[in-house]
């Protein structure tokens, strides 16, 4: 059957939010995150199969219910020079307070009373002349011929000609690494313990049970695992170096990247021999059930951002994003990653069905050389009936398009199994503890899907010595393939990828 893991949640008191915790206690005084690490062993992944008669998820959105930025703190970074006394002064006049500062980080969490309006306070500090930039802490939201059996499926590769790519440079090697940053991957076996309380899905929705204390089973996905492959590991929802997919999201990108190819198992990807670093920055539902003591805000994601480049991570693959006022600090991190030699892929945004509102994560890449953001097509090569269309969109590539291929029309990837993993929609009755231990060959669709292709072709182009991430851009657009009216457009940007004629023209890899 058909998923949807649009939700966006978070269990905290006095926000409007698609969870809500059950106890009025609950409310006004969250329990504290609990999370454990029972085992350092499992047993492996299980493989499931092809989910082929389930109708490709839909995009990811923002959810409807939720609000879209955090209470109680903003974002804020002080000019160079600013002396402490006067941040003091300014903060007091909000009646904030600079929390710890955090890992990877440029800026400041500003504490302020839960009760006022972040938006506003944000603003007023905006003014202020020992201020670079104040902001709300804004939610961010998830947006994948070889012998691999289910490669027939992937359409998506012939489509930007592939295999006469794979020719060329035989899926990069394993001394480039990408940064998957997004609700996680299935990268090891462990069990773990957390603590699930009662909670309430959606807005007046029926009261699940608190499960307490229980045991959960991981594995790492059976096509994506190798010897050597995920390097530094870091969880910025839970704050260790252990980011556990809860949701699959994650791991469906990072098989586009490189899932394990002409294996003679599954599906195949596209630089499948890169390492990948898992950096988690998403909060999924289970995530907020389990009160991780984060949630996927801006501050977050830049945070993961910095820790991937600084960590050696060469391409970043952001298949996330958000709406509402413009992100500076996520501008700002971008520009660091860029600045220190990492190409970012950023998805361009689902949301053109409804009102096709500016994707803030990739409004500002063409001011960014080096910052990649992609549409979406289907296996027509049409525009994706989802996919935002703008000024900012400067590639296309595939993404799944179920309007027009149906139930194949998405892109197939191994991920979680989603009904091991979504036992809240069975409903209070049927709920019960999730296992992330099982997997499956599943088709989605998204801009998700379409930024890791670009993500992995990175990673060719590096193999074949670009190491500029502004030159990788170049020779991405240049050698694009012209979809639409002739030139750029802003369906399209400048065309769908052709990592063929891109590695044509710069020597064989080997």
């Amino acid at each position: 059957m058909a998923r949807s893991r649009t939700i966006a949640v978070l269990p905290l008191a006095g926000v409007a939010a698609a969870l809500w915790l059950a106890s009025t206690a609950a409310q006004q005084a969250p329990a504290p995150s609990l999370q454990g690490l029972l085992s350092e062993t499992a047993p492996p992944g299980i493989d499931r199969g092809l989910r082929e008669l389930d109708a490709p998820r839909a995009p990811r959105a923002d959810s409807a219910d939720a609000e879209p930025f955090l209470r109680g703190s903003v974002i804020v970074k002080f000019r160079p020079g600013s002396s402490a006394g006067a941040r003091r002064e300014l903060l007091a006049q909000v009646d904030g307070a600079a929390e710890q500062p955090p890992s990877y980080a440029d800026f400041d969490i500003v504490s302020i009373d839960a009760r006022a309006d972040p938006v506003a306070v944000a603003e007023r500090l905006d003014r202020e002349p020992d201020v670079e930039y104040a902001q709300a802490r804004y939610r961010v939201y998830p947006r994948l011929v070889p012998n691999d059996p289910l490669y027939s499926r992937q359409w998506n590769y012939p489509a930007i000609d592939m295999e006469r790519a794979w020719d060329i440079n035989a899926g990069a090697t394993p001394a480039i690494t990408v940064a998957v940053i997004d609700s996680g991957v299935a990268f090891r076996a462990a069990i773990m313990r957390y603590e699930a309380g009662a909670f309430r899905l959606g807005r007046g929705g029926a009261i699940f049970p608190a499960l307490g204390a229980i045991q959960v089973p991981f594995a790492a996905a059976p096509d994506l695992v190798g010897p050597d492959r995920f390097v530094s590991p870091r969880d910025f929802i839970w704050e260790n170096t252990l980011p556990f997919d809860l949701d699959g999201h994650g791991t469906h990108v990072a098989g586009t990247i490189g899932q394990l190819t002409n294996n003679g198992v599954g599906a195949a990807g596209m630089a499948f021999n890169v390492r990948i670093m898992p950096v988690k920055v998403i909060a999924s539902t289970w995530d907020q059930i389990f009160r991780s003591p984060q949630q996927g805000t801006d501050d977050v994601v830049a945070r993961g951002i910095r820790y991937a480049v600084d960590n050696g991570a060469k391409v970043l693959n952001l298949s996330i994003g958000r709406l509402g006022p413009p992100a500076p600090v996520l501008q700002d991190a971008i520009a660091y990653a860029v600045s220190h030699g990492a190409f970012v892929a950023v998805a361009a945004g689902n949301d053109f069905e409804s009102g096709n509102r500016i994707e803030r994560l990739a409004e500002f890449a063409p001011q960014i050389d080096g910052m990649v953001a992609v549409g979406a097509i289907g296996r027509d090569r049409g525009r994706a009936f989802y996919s935002n269309t703008g000024a900012y969109v400067e590639l296309a590539a595939p993404g799944g398009n179920s309007r027009v291929g149906g139930t194949t029309g998405g892109v197939l990837q191994q991920t979680l199994d989603g009904d091991l993993v979504d036992t809240y929609l069975r409903g209070p009755a049927r709920f019960q503890a999730p296992r992330f231990d099982a997997f499956t060959y599943d088709f989605l669709q998204g801009t998700s899907m379409a930024a890791p292709h670009v993500a992995g072709f990175a990673a060719l182009l590096m193999q074949q010595g670009i190491t500029s991430p502004a030159a990788i851009e170049a020779a991405m657009k240049r050698f694009a393939t012209d979809l639409g009216p002739p030139g750029r457009d802003d369906e399209y940007g400048h065309g769908l990828i052709n990592p063929r004629a891109s590695l044509r023209g710069l020597g064989l890899a080997r």
